[in-house]
């Protein structure tokens, strides 16, 4: 007979989000069962992928703060200036962490490494326990609490259910949670690229009239590349063969960083944005993607993620030292609240770039090059975007000031 398991909380993915909860979680003192339909070795275990994240300064305290970051660190290479410039224009935008403190503006890591530390902290902790790769059949939120079936038979009861299971979430769509969302005609296509100069820990974002094409530091001389293309040009693009794409990429690229290699595969997905209708329901709360997809743009789509986290394992730690119902929706609208305006504020932020730098009318890129130098000139201004893009504006919870829960 298969096991009868009792929890706080039970989390639907595993991920790069739902893997930072449930460490959260568990470490705070909080009972958590994770399940996964991927096996999380696979992430971790196989050559690199071409795959890496952007971390905000305020995110990569939280991963500190839950004891993650230790084993990320290596991996990571810290971006301590950041270049925004539009097309073949002389003005630009640009940002050096200095002016505002010692730390980076944040950091870019491979996925892998990332998982990797998830996989191996749970593993760590007594209150957490994993099923991957697993497949939910049943998940009854009755009024009491939440029962859930693995397709072996395993049952859970549980106070709440987390979705963290990304854009397509099956366990948004089986609490009836509609998405607000729209397509952009445009296609990311991403790799890493080794090149022959150092790259100075320097985040270049080169908006071209197929829409932005972004260059990440990542540790030695190598860069993740995000290369934004119109949707009907992409597959041609990714069918050619490696010296062929290669000249396709250096033409964007440029030499600054003297001669460069493609590292590891090449993949591409298309790009839009969506957020969820309402963050919470009855024993259930999203969070990441399952709440919120944006443009990479920016770089904030795992940030907002982890702040997901924070906030959400801020409430019901709170929540569990109180005596409360962690699935009561008093506890769950504290955490919608928190979030819902903060991240539609990104979406709205993310959205607006896509759409003015995207546009080629001469008046209008004449308009936004001349912003660039003039937000390049605005000290007070320039400043409030640096911490913005570390992460440090808005009402903070703990972790992501490095406090713990």
């Amino acid at each position: 007979m298969k096991e009868d398991i009792r929890i706080d909380v039970l989390i639907v993915g595993g991920g790069l989000i739902g893997g930072p909860l449930a460490v959260a979680l568990a470490s705070a003192g909080i009972s958590v069962a994770v399940v996964d339909s991927e096996n999380p070795n696979l992430a971790v275990d196989q050559a690199f992928d071409g795959r890496a994240s952007a971390i905000a300064l305020a995110p990569q305290r939280a991963l500190a703060a839950i004891g993650l970051w230790p084993a990320i660190a290596p991996s990571a290479a810290a971006i301590e200036q950041i270049r925004v410039s539009d097309g073949h224009s002389p003005l630009f935008l640009h940002y050096d962490h200095q002016a505002i403190g010692d730390e980076p503006f944040g950091w870019i890591v491979e996925n892998r490494a990332i998982r990797k530390a998830i996989r191996d902290r749970l593993a760590e902790l007594p209150r957490v326990r994993i099923f991957a790769p697993a497949r939910l059949t049943s998940l009854e939120r009755q009024a009491g609490g939440v029962v859930a079936h693995l397709a072996d038979g395993t049952r859970f009861s549980a106070a709440l259910v987390v979705a963290a299971d990304g854009r397509a979430s099956p366990t948004r769509e089986g609490a009836g949670i509609g998405v607000t969302k729209w397509a952009y005609d445009q296609t990311a296509i991403v790799c890493t690229v080794a090149h022959s100069r150092s790259h100075r820990n320097t985040a270049h974002e080169h908006f071209l009239p197929a829409g932005p094409f972004a260059i990440l530091p990542l540790p030695g001389n190598r860069s993740s590349v995000v290369w934004t293309e119109k949707s009907h040009l992409a597959p041609a693009i990714l069918k050619q063969d490696d010296d062929a794409f290669l000249a396709e990429l250096s033409s964007r690229f440029g030499d600054f960083l003297g001669d460069i290699a493609i590292e590891g595969p090449r993949f591409s997905y298309p790009l839009s944005l969506q957020f969820a209708n309402a963050y919470s329901a009855h024993r259930l709360v999203l969070v990441g993607d399952a709440a919120h997809g944006m443009h990479p743009v920016a770089g904030q789509g795992m940030n907002m993620g982890l702040r997901d986290v924070a906030a959400l394992a801020e409430v019901l730690v709170d929540a569990k030292r109180l005596g409360l119902d962690l699935g009561h929706g008093s506890v769950l609208a504290r955490y919608a609240r928190w979030r819902r305006f903060d991240n539609l504020l990104m979406l709205g932020l993310t959205d607006a770039l896509v759409r003015l730098f995207s546009n080629e009318r001469p008046a209008l890129r004449v308009a936004r090059d001349f912003g660039l130098a003039a937000v390049n000139r605005a000290g007070p201004l320039k400043r409030f975007f640096m911490r913005h893009a570390m992460g440090l504006v808005g009402e903070l919870p703990r972790l992501l000031k490095g406090q713990a829960l």
